[in-house]
Order: C-alpha cells, then structure tokens, then sequence
C-alpha cells in the first residue's frame, strides 16, 4: 500500500468507503467506493481526519474488504436469510421472512478465531421479523489474505445448514385446555385463553379448540386426547400446575401416556413449567403466572416448538443462564437478558 499526502490526492480513485462521523448528527459513507477525490473532497477529507489516502494493489493471494466481507457472509448464510451491502467494507445478513433466529455457536465462535475480521450476530432463538438485520461481517483491515478466505469457507461447509439460518413458522394447529374449578363453574372469569391467544397471534399462530376443564386429572386426559383426535399438534394447558393438592393438570398429561420430558425449569417466572410429547405432539404446561406476568418461560419455548424444533430436557435446563425475568416496568422484551443463554 502506498500513503499519499491527501493534498495530492485529487484525481485518485478511492479504493474503499471513507466514513465521516457528525457527532449527534451522522455516521456513514461520505466518499464511497470508486469515487475520483475532487479538489473541493481535499478540506472535506481533511476535516474527517484524512490527512493521507492508501493506494494499494491486489495481489493474486490478496483479497479488498468488500469482496471479503460478502464471501465470509455467504459461507455462513443460511436459509431464509438476504445479503445487503458492502456498505462501508460491512455485509449486513437481513431476515427474509418472519421466523426463528438459529445460530450455531460453535460455527460462529470458529469463524470469530481468525483475526483480522468480524461475525457479529444477534442472539439465537429470536423470533425475527422480513427485513431485520440479524448479523453484519466485515474485515478489519482493507485487504485479507486469500487462504484464511478459504479456510473460512471451508468452516461454512462444515455446517450444511448454514451456521446463521431463520426457521420460519409452522401453522400449527394448536389446542388449549384452562384448568380450575373456579373456571369451569364460572365463579371466576377466564384470562388464561385470551393471553394464550394473543402470544399465539403474536406468531401467527392457529387456535383449533379452546376447552375448558374441572381440577380432575381423568377430565384433562380425557381433552388433550379429544383434542389431538380432532386434529391438534400442540396441546397448551394453562393452569394447575403447582404442587397444590388440587392442582392435577401434571398428571392429566401424565395419564394420556405422553413422555415427560421435564416438569420444572429454571426459569423465573415459570418454574412449574411441564413439557411432554405424546408421540409427536408436544404438550406445554403453563403455570399461572402466565396470566400475570407479560413474559414467562413459555415465550422461551414456543417460538421453538413453532418451528418444528424438539426441546429437550437439555434445553431446558440451559435457560437457567439468562433465565431470571426482571419485570421491567415497561417491558422490552426481547431487547432484555430475559433467555439469552
């Protein structure tokens, strides 16, 4: 690379973005890519802390920042996902449909060991909207060498299903069971359903059947069964599920014969959170305080099972980092630590 004094540098193609930086005000390309620096460019540069221009030639085992940043952003792209850029030497990796955030860790932290350049992502199992940018990459320096391209290729291969991917969401038929006495007499109104409900549009979600039960476990089993006859590929039961005698909605799932796959979770608020299968039908237990509470464990765990995923005791049990609501006054959920493992 050679360094020329920017005042000598009219006449010259920029061989990079430059970025000018207005405290307040603005941060971004003044001078893009290819631009032939002008005489009135020269004070404007200057000014943004320009006091030379680089000029360099590509070797044949060199590689320019733009270049590079879209190869490393391909290796690693997933399904449902666009590439937008280079803007400023950076691709940015933009949802192309509503859907579920999966990154594989350990694909990413393998790529982020190499030196000289950047993945930098937003957190996994996020539900995502068509046009967020969920990662941008981008090398540090303005030229990389071809071979560490290649080795980073060669990782994005390893995962065939991309390290950086958006599972979209499955229309579901999905089923809801209120628990209580209280509720099925009428003597106290229902609020479960109606949260349910919202959380479920919230994802675009199908209600097939809303049914409601007494606290008697032979009742519970006997409308999970109801509803998966009619249809039904995920089974929602809302209340009873704390170790009150008469809470017995734990083992109405149990008696369908579904396998429990935990009844706990280390997440707050959602504690008594159950999650079963009955053959491939997963069955949620949502605890109370999903009526009180605007997030809880079970915005942690349906986007996934939306999406086709099997949870497992595993994934359970690692939302324990992360798990603790802080009940925020004024919820920004999930712009929070709320289920970042």
């Amino acid at each position: 690379m050679k360094k020329v004094p920017v005042e000598e540098a009219e006449g010259m193609v920029l061989g990079h973005d430059m970025t000018q930086i207005i405290p307040g005000k603005f941060k971004g390309p003044r001078f893009k890519k290819g631009h032939i620096i002008q005489k009135e460019d020269i004070p404007v540069l200057k000014s943004m802390g320009k006091n030379h221009i680089y000029l360099f030639e590509l070797g044949k085992d060199q590689c320019h920042e733009d270049e590079a940043a879209a190869r490393i952003a391909k290796a690693v792209q997933g399904a449902n996902i666009n590439l937008e850029g280079p803007t400023e030497g950076k691709i940015s990796l933009v949802a192309k449909r509503n859907g579920l955030l999966k990154i594989n860790k350990e694909g990413l932290k393998e790529i982020n060991n190499f030196n000289d350049l950047i993945l930098a992502t937003l957190h996994n199992n996020l539900s995502v909207e068509a046009g967020q940018v969920i990662a941008g990459t981008r090398i540090n320096p303005l030229i990389i060498n071809q071979e560490k391209l290649k080795k980073i290729e060669s990782i994005g291969r390893d995962y065939t299903s991309g390290i950086i991917s958006i599972q979209p969401f499955l229309n579901l038929k999905i089923g809801i069971i209120v628990t209580g006495d209280e509720v099925y007499s009428g003597e106290v109104e229902d609020k479960f359903a109606a949260v349910l409900k919202g959380k479920i549009a919230e994802l675009n979600g199908e209600v097939l059947a809303i049914k409601y039960t007494p606290d008697d476990s032979e009742k519970i089993k006997e409308e999970i069964l109801d509803l998966i006859a009619k249809g039904a590929e995920l089974i929602i039961t809302g209340g009873g599920m704390s170790v009150d005698p008469d809470d017995v909605t734990p083992i109405g799932i149990e008696k369908t014969g579904a396998k429990i796959e935990t009844y706990g979770a280390p997440v707050l608020p959602g504690s008594m959170f159950m999650l079963a299968y009955l053959d491939e039908v997963p069955i949620l237990g949502i605890p109370a305080c999903g009526i009180y509470n605007q997030r809880t464990v079970f915005d942690l765990i349906f986007p996934r099972v939306l999406v086709g995923e099997k949870v497992i005791r595993k994934d359970i049990v690692d939302l324990a980092h992360g798990g603790l609501c802080l009940k925020c006054e004024t919820c920004h959920y999930p712009t929070c630590s709320f289920g970042k493992v």
